[in-house]
């Protein structure tokens, strides 16, 4: 927050920069990101805070290099990289702003985009701005078929699970109410951190908006083989499988149990037939005509009632997991909110 003896009105802007071996790009790319800040500084105070994130190559000392004689700019180090989860906490513990930016240091996010989340999110009164090259007026450019393919299926997966209709869970670049950011809870330590930060700004009825953004991969192309993404796509895909459990775990379980409980009843109904046709077709019978009539059903069709009876079984199980799990997050849901909303009374009282 801003420091009450200071006199400066405008709003202290926090921006909270991962980096991880990215000596191939991050001077020039933070001189970009301070050009950008010093256009608008008539309307933000800016201070950097650059997390390195166990970087093996030179990215620590460049970026101590560009601390030193820049009050407005601190570094965290990491001792070992702990994933991007880890160093945006590391960020957020650390930072101070009234509004906290994070943007990743490739630029694939132009800095422009800073303003426009600042704005969004001062309009609307959000706590959560995200960027998002998914929505109406965002685009997508230079970046490889592959991962472009993984980064539109997964946003879809997920916007299918989570309410609000976001149409991005798993970017990084986004705006947040300093204060709101800092009082969230956060456990994830690579990036499913980013699905978890909306979903727990959810349950603190955190109001999220959207602008439309550029993802453009040019910078990272024209960096060359000096540079290379650190995104783990099979790390990434599991990560976004669980985030869309994480937000409708009953849909996991209901929805399968559903369609096996109508293969099931289908299933059932040719048992009946079955039944009804052996039992007309039979002659006279000593005992239970009945029983009679099930066994020859059975004895003709076997498969029938195997597959039936355990497609009913595993559907019962199914939907019975689902409203467990549906109570099991509405209770961890209640939790978190009365929690964090204790851990906030806390904080404040002297």
């Amino acid at each position: 927050m801003n420091d009450p003896a200071n006199s400066d009105p405008r709003p202290l802007v926090s921006l909270v920069l991962p980096a991880f071996n990215e000596a191939a790009i991050l001077e020039r790319h933070f001189a970009e990101l301070e050009r950008y800040c010093r256009s608008v500084e008539s309307r933000y105070r800016f201070e950097f805070l650059i997390v390195d994130d166990g970087s093996t190559d030179a990215t620590g000392r460049i970026a101590d290099a560009l601390a030193k004689g820049r009050s407005a700019v601190r570094v965290k180090h990491h001792a070992s990289n702990l994933g991007l989860g880890r160093a945006l906490r590391t960020g957020f513990e650390d930072c101070g702003g009234d509004y906290v930016i994070t943007l990743d240091i490739d630029l694939s996010y132009d800095p422009e985009h800073i303003g426009a989340m600042l704005e969004k999110l001062r309009e609307t009164r959000a706590q959560v701005v995200l960027a998002s090259p998914y929505m109406r007026g965002g685009r997508i450019s230079n970046v490889p078929w592959l991962r472009r393919t993984l980064s539109i299926w997964a946003n879809r997966f997920l916007s299918v699970f989570a309410p609000g209709r976001l149409s991005t869970l798993t970017c990084m670049v986004r705006a947040y109410d300093g204060g709101f950011i800092r009082s969230l809870v956060l456990r994830a330590t690579g990036m499913e951190v980013m699905p978890e930060t909306v979903y727990k700004a959810m349950i603190m009825r955190g109001r999220i908006a959207q602008i439309p953004a550029h993802l453009d991969w040019s910078r990272q192309l024209a960096a060359g083989k000096g540079r290379r993404s650190s995104m783990r796509i099979g790390r990434q895909m599991i990560g976004t499988l669980l985030s869309g459990f994480i937000f409708r775990p009953f849909m996991f379980f209901i929805l399968p149990g559903l369609l096996l409980l109508a293969f099931a009843l289908w299933t059932s109904a040719w048992m009946v037939v079955h039944f009804f046709d052996a039992y007309q077709s039979m002659g006279p019978v000593e005992g239970d005509r009945i029983s009679a009539a099930v066994a020859r059903a059975y004895r003709d069709f076997p498969h029938t009632f195997i597959v039936g009876l355990l497609s009913l079984m595993l559907a019962i199980q199914l939907i019975g997991l689902g409203i467990l799990a549906l109570q099991a997050k509405n209770y961890f849901e209640e939790l978190f909110h009365l929690g964090s909303r204790t851990g906030r009374t806390g904080h404040r009282e002297p």
